[in-house]
């Protein structure tokens, strides 16, 4: 055998190796951290800023009163005390949940509430609104979702506030709560 002895190892004697551990822990604890973290409270870089430019078709076959319900576009967000935009689908959960607190708003002497038919099939929009009430003055389709990225969408329902000029002023993510539309309303009306 050798007398050559081997010199002892240090348990760590390349800490750099444990920057990908040190990395992926700081990374899950952020990510606990957030968890349960309220989505409404996501903000949006266009509180402020003037609504993007769209034109949305109205939802085929829908009727009010005898009459076809019409599309809407940018322009229809200008004037009047503020406008809510709701980004609905038929297929999403939450918009059910919230349709009862849209109804409760349109039957409000000046609000207006313009629907964004986000993502959805004509037949399945219109029977939704059949069975659930129509609470929008109009309903504009984005089957494509542009419109729904333009507005910075994260998933349906968002509801945006916009005041007479055009601007959104105010953003919810999530199901509404009758105090979540009237907070969006008070800032839509230009009220703090």
């Amino acid at each position: 055998m050798s007398d050559v002895a081997t010199p002892p190892r240090r348990a760590f004697a390349k800490p750099w190796l444990l920057l990908p551990l040190a990395v992926f822990l700081a990374l899950a604890g952020l990510f606990f951290a957030r968890i349960g973290h309220d989505p409404a409270l996501l903000p949006s870089p266009l509180i402020g800023q003037e609504a993007p430019a769209f034109v949305l078709p109205p939802l085929a076959g829908l009727t009010r009163d005898g009459d076809a319900v019409p599309g809407f576009s940018d322009d229809d967000l200008r004037g009047g005390s503020g406008t809510l935009v709701n980004v609905f689908a038929s297929w999403c959960v939450p918009c059910r949940e919230e349709h009862p607190v849209l109804m409760q708003l349109a039957k409000q002497k000046g609000v207006t509430i313009l629907g964004l038919n986000h993502k959805d099939e004509a037949e399945n929009a219109r029977r939704f609104l059949g069975n659930l009430g129509n609470p929008y003055a109009k309903v504009g389709i984005d089957p494509s979702g542009r419109t729904s990225l333009d507005f910075g969408v994260y998933g349906v329902p968002e509801t945006f506030a916009i005041d007479a000029s055009g601007r959104i002023v105010g953003k919810h993510v999530g199901a509404l709560t009758l105090a979540d539309a009237q907070d969006l309303l008070r800032k839509a009306a230009g009220a703090p």
